[in-house]
């Protein structure tokens, strides 16, 4: 039997992914540490799809997180896809971060979603075919500043994914990299309010959607995709401008106040 197998999957954009491919009639497997919640997204797909829904609850940041996944999924049947999407926000001053979170976020980010593409891209590599989707954020693309820990993280992520394309292309695995912006999904602490005026404005994205077109790119094979025009906007500019542009928009005073308070 095959599977798409899906990690962060309990809510947000993870949520969706596993939605619109149940949809889509494939089978799921379901990861993330939250199993309540978990529980409750495969229930809702079990009730709109005819397929089989599996779930795994653990720490995607412990050390083994990756081993263990791969050899639950390989009892239950083959994954010929798999969306590495699990992650959180972190605003905060660099030095103000604990030793364990760094640990935390950088396993979390990058070392398992490395060891997870490694783990099924050789199962996938050896059969000549399968997909890979890895999300990303436009803050791979610039600094910025109080996100220098989730940023960095995004920054490796991104660098693996081009080069782990170029590795699978031949092989006959695509590897999709989607680059959101800000997502209204509980990540983002907002008002209703300031959520409807954020996605009115188009500053944010709705998950639905950005989950939409990560799986229209991924099924098209394409190398990546930056969802939303104002995402597109800000990432070119981004990636043209030196980062040195910062420092005067950091003595803003309204800006300077933000950040002594982080």
């Amino acid at each position: 039997m095959k599977f798409t197998l899906i990690t962060g999957a309990s809510s947000g954009i993870g949520a969706m992914y596993a939605r619109q491919s149940a949809l889509a009639g494939q089978n799921l497997i379901l990861v993330s540490n939250q199993a309540e919640q978990l529980e409750q997204v495969a229930a809702e797909v079990r009730s709109l799809c005819d397929v089989v829904v599996k779930c795994i609850d653990i720490d995607l940041s412990a050390a083994d997180a990756a081993e263990q996944i791969y050899g639950r999924a390989k009892e239950w049947g083959e994954v010929d896809i798999l969306i590495s999407n699990a992650g959180v926000l972190h605003f905060g001053k660099f030095l103000s971060t604990t030793d364990s979170y760094i640990d935390f976020i950088t396993a979390l980010h990058y070392t398992t979603p490395m060891k997870l593409c490694r783990l099924f891209g050789l199962d996938m590599a050896a059969k000549g075919e399968g997909k890979i989707l890895i999300m990303c954020s436009m803050t791979a693309w610039t600094p910025f500043p109080t996100m220098s820990l989730y940023g960095s993280t995004k920054v490796a992520l991104k660098s693996f994914a081009q080069s782990f394309w170029y590795e699978m292309r031949e092989k006959g695995v695509s590897v999709t990299t989607v680059f959101p912006g800000a997502v209204d999904t509980p990540l983002y602490n907002l008002s209703d309010s300031k959520r409807r005026l954020f996605r009115a404005l188009g500053v944010m994205s709705s998950a639905q959607s950005v989950a939409k077109k990560g799986l229209r790119a991924m099924n098209r094979r394409r190398r990546r995709v930056i969802p939303g025009l104002f995402t597109k906007i800000v990432v070119a500019i981004c990636a043209v401008l030196p980062a040195v542009v910062l420092l005067p928009v950091m003595k803003i005073p309204a800006i300077r106040r933000i950040l002594d308070r982080l």
